[in-house]
């Protein structure tokens, strides 16, 4: 009985999730640019139910408009992207479960997770860090991520830094 129970809870529950994408509920971050036709076709974030999807970002230098020469100040920039378009949709670097980074240069393995360390607080996200021969724009690095918000009261207790 208590396992009938418990399966017909989580089919519900996956039923109200599915529903909740179904009709709609998203919330969209877009990328900032001074133009919106100039901007890529892409958001940089959507948020559906709790989970908030954020796409593939670059490193860019604002004074250029590209990635920075220096492979440790760009793994800075793209983690401040990723970090910026969390906080658009109401997250933190910690609500990050899943994370993807390509990077065109597999030495740099070692500087860009010395980087990386410092931007969390908690248990560290699962992570595929994913040689590839080249990134738009000649970056070294991507990321794209998996966020999940927090329920309850403890959960916004902790996520606050």
């Amino acid at each position: 009985m208590l396992l009938r129970t418990s399966l017909t809870l989580i089919v519900v529950g996956l039923w109200a999730v599915q529903a909740q994408a179904a009709a709609g509920d998203r919330t969209y971050v877009v990328p900032d640019a001074p133009d919106p036709s100039s901007a890529p076709p892409f958001s940089n974030g959507v948020t559906v139910g709790g989970t908030f999807y954020v796409a593939g970002h670059i490193g860019v230098d604002p004074a250029t408009g590209h990635p920075p020469a220096d492979p440790e100040m760009e793994a800075h920039l793209v983690l401040d992207a990723v970090k910026s378009t969390l906080e658009k949709g109401g997250l933190h670097m910690d609500d990050l479960v899943s994370v993807t980074i390509y990077c065109t240069d597999l030495a740099l393995y070692d500087k860009f997770n010395a980087v990386y360390r410092g931007y969390f607080h908690g248990h560290f996200p699962a992570r595929a860090f994913i040689g590839v021969s080249q990134l738009v724009r000649g970056a070294h690095f991507e990321i794209a991520g998996v966020a999940v918000k927090p329920n309850g009261p403890k959960a916004k207790a902790a996520a606050k830094p």
